[in-house]
């Protein structure tokens, strides 16, 4: 920019004649908008992206459905990775969106978001493998798509209710994260009725072994049934719903997840699945990434 500054005050101070000004204001911008267009040219010529948009290898190659991030790593310190066509053995190396990845010679994409929503019946787990579990929750939707999905965060085996499957990984990690604390409200039925003193601690807050927790509403489901109760709460921590009461020396009959992230069980019976509305996905995002 200096040169500019000193080229135009060489243009404008050598005439005063007239139009001479307007002439030289010309040259300054002709020449100014050619230097922004050479730095833009540079700039852009060795970093179409920017920095910030660059992933992981392994998460890429996850995320087209090839396999797992533990196994990418496997391929790629196999020699079985080509980034440009250049092989990569690196563990940790980023690449921008649009480079073009090969496995074995055969070139991958990011595959097609899926979005499925299911009602879990009790008895399934919510884990992808488990050799010890008859039944997984991917059973119900295993023709849903050719896509390889997995759930959304875990319930336990016998509670029910809301669960989103999906092969999106950055919206799972924005909706599972502690720190994100994404609202869920369950149904729970106890084996005795709730004390209303016992039911004001839970809505104060009360201390587990891993630290303070309060719900943000907690009521009753019908005043004459007391062993049924409807409790909002945020924090993502394990088994949080059963042990708040576990720790009161209730037991949890039933837990029922009916809401999660915005998403509800309407319209679908235990074991049913749907795939989310457009709508219902970008409302989805919108809250996961507020």
């Amino acid at each position: 920019m200096s040169i500019l500054k000193g080229s135009g005050s060489k243009y404008i101070g050598s005439s005063r004649k007239r139009g001479s000004k307007n002439i030289s204001d010309s040259i300054l911008k002709t020449s100014k908008r050619k230097t922004v267009k050479k730095i833009k040219q540079d700039k852009t010529k060795h970093h179409p992206f920017p920095e910030k948009e660059k992933i992981r290898l392994n998460r890429y190659i996850a995320s087209t459905g090839l396999c797992s991030r533990r196994q990418a790593d496997t391929y790629i310190k196999s020699g079985l990775i080509t980034v440009n066509d250049k092989t990569v053995t690196e563990l940790g190396t980023k690449i921008y969106p649009k480079d073009i990845v090969k496995y074995n010679g055969s070139k991958i994409k990011e595959e097609k978001k899926i979005y499925i929503l299911l009602n879990k019946p009790k008895d399934y787990v919510t884990t992808v493998k488990d050799p010890h579990a008859a039944k997984t929750v991917l059973d119900l939707v295993k023709n849903a798509c050719k896509e390889r999905v997995y759930p959304v965060g875990r319930l336990d085996r016998t509670t029910t209710g809301v669960l989103l499957i999906t092969n999106d990984g950055s919206l799972t990690k924005r909706l599972t994260h502690p720190k994100f604390n994404k609202l869920k409200v369950y149904q729970v039925t106890l084996d005795r009725a709730l004390k209303a003193a016992d039911l004001e601690k839970i809505s104060k807050g009360i201390t587990l072994e891993d630290g303070f927790i309060k719900a943000d509403a907690i009521s009753y489901v019908n005043p004459a049934d007391k062993k049924s109760v409807g409790i909002e709460i945020h924090s993502g921590r394990n088994r949080i719903a059963r042990r708040i009461f576990e720790h009161l020396d209730y037991r949890v009959l039933k837990l029922d997840r009916v809401y999660f992230a915005g998403l509800t069980k309407k319209g679908l019976s235990r074991g049913q699945w749907r795939f989310l509305t457009e709508r219902e996905i970008s409302m989805l995002k919108m809250s996961a990434y507020k």
